[in-house]
């Protein structure tokens, strides 16, 4: 079953063909963040006319990759929140363009419940077996620009949010620490490569909010911002190290016992921030439970995941009228 996904959720214009919900015939991105880096972080409107231009040769592409047209596609799936309105539209007006005119079935997904599924992708464009599939019930951690959620998933489609961010999300407090310390955009990588020539030294703050399987990252991004204006930072490499470091302490320790708790049998790690190599390394030491996490270029935005996310919906039967509408605060369960 050869899926056709779409995404335009953000500020990637992305769009690919998966076999069977894990096999990668084709994933193609066209990016916009140099298109954005001049502003310091994503105009909307920018990216939606930016969407408007790249949509249709993106989608030939894949289809081209795929070595495939219409004729050999089985669904659509398309990204329809939660995101920016206007990135979002784009997405969806094309794709049910196409299933009005393909005669194909439509699925409109959770952006969320995609990156969840790039755990799913577990074979290269060679057919080539790379890790298991995940088994439930499992605990997947989703940390990305503006989201922050711990999640059971029982089963496929079947979702309980543990936990949420209360302020900034990781992705968002990223960002906000590299613009404090000067490391340009996006964020996530800058303080990435930063934090490799520095050390976590700086002691800063980890909001543990006990009791609860929430996170909130305002308190330690407030923290860095006065040592920097209070001139008590000499390092820009070691503030970043040690920024990551909090963030990271947070989100792992939450995530290992989140799983504990509910006796699940793997830890699924999926968003953009998931690239973070500190992140995976010390998810995976900390983890006495098997720990599964997507290649990097599987955790940022993508049509793969939604592709893969896509061929489960249609398994369950599951389809969408074309008279479906995007909706950008759309929640997870």
């Amino acid at each position: 079953m050869k899926i056709l996904g779409i995404e335009t959720s953000c500020d990637e214009t992305a769009a690919a063909v998966v076999e069977d919900g894990i096999r990668i015939l084709s994933n193609e991105v066209a990016s916009q963040v140099e298109i954005h880096a001049r502003y310091g972080g994503i105009v909307p409107e920018v990216a939606s006319r930016q969407h408007i231009l790249a949509i249709i040769p993106v989608i030939k592409a894949a289809l081209a990759k795929a070595g495939l047209d219409f004729e050999g596609l089985d669904g659509i799936a398309v990204t329809v929140g939660p995101g920016l309105a206007g990135s979002l539209l784009v997405g969806a007006s094309v794709a049910k363009a196409l299933a009005f005119s393909s005669g194909l079935p439509l699925a409109g997904l959770n952006h969320l419940e995609g990156h969840i599924y790039a755990n799913w992708l577990g074979r290269t464009e060679e057919g080539c077996q790379t890790h298991p599939e995940p088994e439930f019930p499992l605990v997947c951690l989703i940390v990305s620009g503006g989201h922050s959620d711990l999640v059971l998933m029982k089963g496929h489609g079947d979702y309980v949010v543990l936990g949420r961010t209360r302020d900034d999300a990781a992705g968002e407090a990223f960002d906000k620490a590299a613009r404090i310390l000067g490391l340009g955009y996006p964020g996530g990588p800058a303080i990435e490569r930063a934090a490799q020539k520095g050390v976590a030294s700086i002691k800063l703050p980890r909001a543990n909010l006990k009791g609860t399987s929430d996170f909130s990252f305002s308190g330690v991004k407030t923290a860095l911002l006065r040592l920097v204006e209070g001139g008590r930072l000499t390092s820009a490499a070691d503030g970043a190290a040690s920024f990551q470091a909090a963030v990271v302490d947070v989100l792992v320790g939450k995530t290992v016992a989140v799983a504990k708790e509910r006796r699940a049998k793997q830890i699924l790690l999926a968003g953009g921030v998931a690239s973070n190599s500190w992140l995976r390394q010390k998810l995976a030491q900390s983890s006495s439970l098997p720990v599964l996490i997507p290649e990097p270029n599987l955790c940022t935005d993508n049509a793969a995941m939604v592709a893969a996310c896509g061929y489960f919906h249609f398994q369950a039967k599951k389809r969408d009228a074309l008279n479906l509408d995007v909706i950008p605060g759309l929640k997870l369960a």
